[in-house]
């Protein structure tokens, strides 16, 4: 198989039944009680109407407060000092340059009749989840799961709208599920409330036009971390004879996007990019804590092992040029897996950084790696998606290439 080509064979199938999920591939790249539903909030499991323009503007407001709280939280919980100071300039500076493109992508999310915002599925208050939908709803839709990165502290639903629009041009529906933060909640409180989330476009994504047998989960940072923590945990559960509200068999694929495995490996690193021992340890419910919260090392422990058939397809996604979380951890984790038996794929971009495959590239425009890879694995089997994938068009660019450049050198050194 030419390791240049994954999702882009002639006749599209032939790219995706070609997938060795033995060998790593090199992408050659240039509390519990109820809350009141805030305005634009749907109610468990029904498609809502469309909000007022007044709902809109309250959402908006609600929307824009969290962010800020939460940045107030993270000083709070990091301190104020010259490391912290410069850091948060540079991710102002970075938000800055691709500012034309967030306001884009803002509009998008505010506006769009393909978004619903703000599902709610269950009683925590974090617990929402925005749908990402296509517009053409003529035939049930592949269904992408997808938990969201913030280092464990800043994570927010609405950080997957560009791919939620992405996929959804492609025919697939988002869920981006949202989950308590830390000091919010530690890191059981974030597996819960994934995996809750999880349990809900299971049992409901069918009322959105989703197909219940088609249904993938992805994690980017963080959220792969957390994401790929559920997923073991339910395995072992289902393995053990526990009542769950959802099956592992039900979910067709694994997408980590430049996730961390092993807190082991993590702990220090993370500290020397800032966020800091004692926060992060905090965060895993104490040093104690870090295997079981480690899914590189719990596939490996022997009391795994006979739950390794209930996983699905798993495809690590990390790009080499990565320093906020090194794509050794994404290979360690494909060595552990493959090691025990799992069905496992590795897919490096070759220079690619930690924002550069989740936000500057897909504001380039054009073609976009990663968001071929993962359609190429979404729509196997579906010769007529396959079809729709080789004259799909390409994304138009949102922000020039200039400010694409300076905000990659920032975020690879600074942030």
């Amino acid at each position: 198989m030419d390791i240049d080509r994954l999702a882009t064979n002639g006749d599209g199938a032939g790219a995706a039944e070609e997938m060795d999920l033995e060998r790593p591939f090199l992408r050659r790249s240039s509390s519990g009680s109820r809350r009141r539903r805030t305005a634009g909030e749907t109610p468990l499991g029904s498609p809502s109407r469309r909000p007022s323009f007044r709902q809109e503007m309250g959402h908006a407001a609600a929307e824009t407060y969290l962010i800020t709280r939460l940045t107030l939280v993270l000083l709070r919980y990091l301190g104020v000092g010259s490391r912290w100071i410069t850091k948060f300039l540079a991710l102002g500076f970075y938000a800055l340059l691709l500012m034309p493109g967030f306001i884009q992508v803002g509009y998008y999310y505010f506006f769009s009749n393909q978004v619903r915002r703000s599902v709610i599925y269950g009683e925590q208050p974090r617990n929402r989840l925005d749908l990402y939908l296509p517009v053409n709803g003529s035939t049930p839709k592949p269904v992408v799961a997808f938990v969201t990165g913030g280092a464990w502290i800043i994570g927010y639903k609405a950080w997957g709208a560009l791919l939620g629009r992405r996929l959804a041009e492609r025919d697939v529906i988002v869920a981006c599920i949202d989950y308590r933060n830390f000091p919010q909640g530690t890191i059981s409180d974030m597996i819960k409330d994934a995996s809750q989330g999880i349990s809900f476009v299971c049992d409901n994504i069918v009322n959105y036009g989703g197909d219940p047998n088609r249904i993938h989960l992805m994690g980017q940072s963080a959220g792969a971390h957390i994401a790929a923590c559920v997923l073991v945990d339910q395995a072992l559960r289902e393995h053990q004879g526990e009542n769950t509200s959802w099956s592992v068999s039900q979910i067709k694929t694994y997408f980590g996007l430049s996730g961390g495995y092993n807190l082991f490996d993590l702990v220090d690193h993370v500290h020397r990019r800032g966020l800091y021992r004692s926060i992060f340890l905090s965060i895993m419910e104490g040093e104690q804590s870090l295997q079981r919260f480690s899914p590189e090392l719990t596939v490996q422990d022997q009391s795994f092992h006979p739950a390794i058939i209930r996983l699905p397809q798993i495809i690590l996604f990390h790009g080499t040029g990565d320093y906020s979380i090194p794509s050794t951890a994404s290979e360690n984790f494909a060595t552990a897996l493959r090691s025990v038996g799992a069905q496992v794929k590795l897919i490096l971009y070759e220079g690619k950084t930690h924002t550069d495959l989740f936000l500057q590239d897909p504001l380039r425009g054009g073609r976009d790696d990663l968001l071929e890879d993962v359609v190429a694995v979404i729509h196997a089997g579906d010769a007529v998606a396959l079809a729709k994938d080789t004259t799909a068009p390409k994304a138009r660019r949102l922000v020039p290439e200039w400010q694409l450049k300076l905000a990659r050198e920032i975020s690879s050194k600074k942030l």
